[in-house]
């Protein structure tokens, strides 16, 4: 009763012009972002973050997540229309979405992705506010063993998920942990990997970091490859829009798929694009003519941005609770929280309340504007694709530059940004992805600093003590082992068959 007591204060606080314009351009900006093919929802949070700083914590964390709601339906608009997806969960949503726009349905496809956004979100956003409180409430029980587990936990399943390429998201993980161990021991108080320089006690600042890597490598990438044309389609986005009756024949679909995506989203790495394949799948094995997808079946979209959509919310519940950003965006938004003094896990709940219902607030507020402007201004969206980018990369290294220049308002922040860039551009051309780097990053210390406690306040076996971290333990083996036993599965059936 408090917490809802407690939402509907901060919903009645939120009911102004400021507040709702801030809302609305953060669903305005996060469309754009997701939108713009190459620009991911974590790097449109991040590259907004430097405008963040003067902002009142509360709606600094409610502009940004306004950004994080919009950016994952923005990747659909060029998706189904030039079938260029925006973002990189938006890649399910083209298997249908784009057939259906050359059969002239475009209207269809954009309507349906639209309408299974919001309800992905509204699902998404319910299960954050029923369940994220009980949840911090029970992690206040945690002993430094239990969040080492966590973090090892978020660490496996972003090495356990990568398919084919599991070996070098593993790799790029441990690369993240290594750099999270530049700077001062916050145990013992020596300095690590700094080689004398001083602007490394601190280690590498997190927002510079997280451009260089996201957004500058993008701007090196497309330099390298003389990728310099736009992908606006003329017309593509003229057609006719569905009916409500059109919607409620999916809706089963977006129920399930919103329900997969934000289970999918609460476990740590996991993200948004591996909620929409297994949504996918799910719903084409459901489907009495699964031959028909990848032909333009409206399910098939409904069931890629109804989990994408949701995962956001699910993404959230560890990040809030926990500390464990749930996504790369979700770890943008820890670091976020962290610039404004706020510390994310359960000592939010219980000493800032206020800002985290304004949060919850926040997003269903985002997620009506969302709808209201995704059908004012759909056919709008697809405009941004004209961008040529040679317009956009300037644009993209200029904000760059600025925002790591902002932190601290010294050079080196520039430099680690223009390095890291650098790093990320190697990283991509070879194939290691990114986002298991960034969560490596934020999970780094976390894991370091609770194991060393965990072993002086128990011992070397500290962790094997508490069933809460043994069980978490056991859940984050078999993240790693099932992967390899169905893989081998794979091979041997593939090796009869032949």
């Amino acid at each position: 009763m408090k917490d809802l007591i407690g939402l509907l204060t901060a919903a009645g606080s939120l009911m102004n012009p400021q507040s709702l314009l801030m809302i609305a351009l953060g669903v305005v900006v996060g469309i754009l972002a997701g939108a713009m093919p190459g620009v991911s929802p974590s790097m449109g949070v991040a590259l907004m973050v430097p405008f963040t700083y003067a902002m009142d914590p509360s709606m600094a964390l409610v502009f940004l997540a306004a950004i994080y709601l919009a950016a994952n339906y923005g990747g659909s608009i060029t998706a189904v229309t030039i079938n260029t997806p925006g973002t990189p969960s938006a890649v399910v949503t083209a298997f249908d979405g784009y057939p259906l726009s050359k059969k002239g349905r475009a209207g269809e496809a954009l309507g349906v992705s639209l309408v299974s956004s919001v309800v992905g979100g509204a699902v998404g956003i319910i299960v954050l506010i029923l369940f994220s409180g009980p949840l911090a409430r029970m992690a206040l029980k945690f002993w430094p063993a239990e969040y080492f587990s966590l973090a090892v936990l978020g660490l496996s399943t972003i090495a356990s998920m990568g398919g084919e390429n599991a070996l070098k998201c593993a790799i790029s993980a441990v690369l993240g942990l290594l750099i999270s161990t530049v700077g001062m021991d916050s145990i013992l108080g020596v300095s690590r990997f700094t080689f004398g320089n001083v602007n490394l006690f601190d280690g590498f600042e997190f927002i510079p970091f997280l451009i260089g890597l996201l957004a500058l490598s993008e701007v090196f990438v497309g330099v390298e490859r003389h990728d310099f044309e736009a992908e606006y389609a003329a017309g593509a986005a003229k057609a006719k829009w569905p009916s409500f009756a059109y919607y409620w024949k999916l809706r089963m679909s977006m129920l399930r798929a919103s329900i997969i995506g934000t289970i999918v989203g609460i476990f740590p790495g996991a993200g948004a694009t591996i909620a929409t394949f297994i949504s996918y799948d799910v719903e084409k094995r459901l489907s009495k003519t699964p031959e028909a997808f990848g032909e333009g079946v409206p399910e098939g979209v409904a069931a890629a941005e109804a989990a994408n959509s949701s995962s956001v919310g699910g993404a959230m519940v560890p990040m809030l609770t926990l500390g464990i950003p749930g996504s790369a965006t979700a770890a943008v938004l820890l670091g976020a929280l962290m610039i404004h003094n706020l510390q994310p896990g359960p000592e939010l709940f219980v000493k800032h309340p206020e800002i985290v219902h304004r949060l919850f607030a926040a997003l269903l507020i985002a997620n009506i504007v969302l709808l209201i402007l995704g059908l004012a201004g759909s056919r709008l969206w697809i405009n941004v694709t004209r961008v040529r980018k040679e317009l956009l990369y300037p644009l993209i290294f200029s904000f760059a530059m600025i925002g790591s220049y902002a932190v601290n308002a010294r050079m080196w922040d520039v430099f680690v940004c223009l390095g890291f860039g650098i790093v990320g551009a190697i990283l991509k051309r070879y194939g290691y992805p990114l986002p298991p780097l960034v969560l490596g990053v934020v999970l780094g210390e976390m894991a370091e600093v609770n194991l060393r406690r965990a072993v002086m306040m128990a011992g070397p076996t500290a962790i094997f003590q508490r069933p809460g971290s043994v069980a978490l333990l056991v859940v984050a083996a078999l993240s790693f082992l099932i992967p390899i036993m169905q893989a081998r599965k794979g091979k041997q059936n593939a090796s009869q068959k032949a």
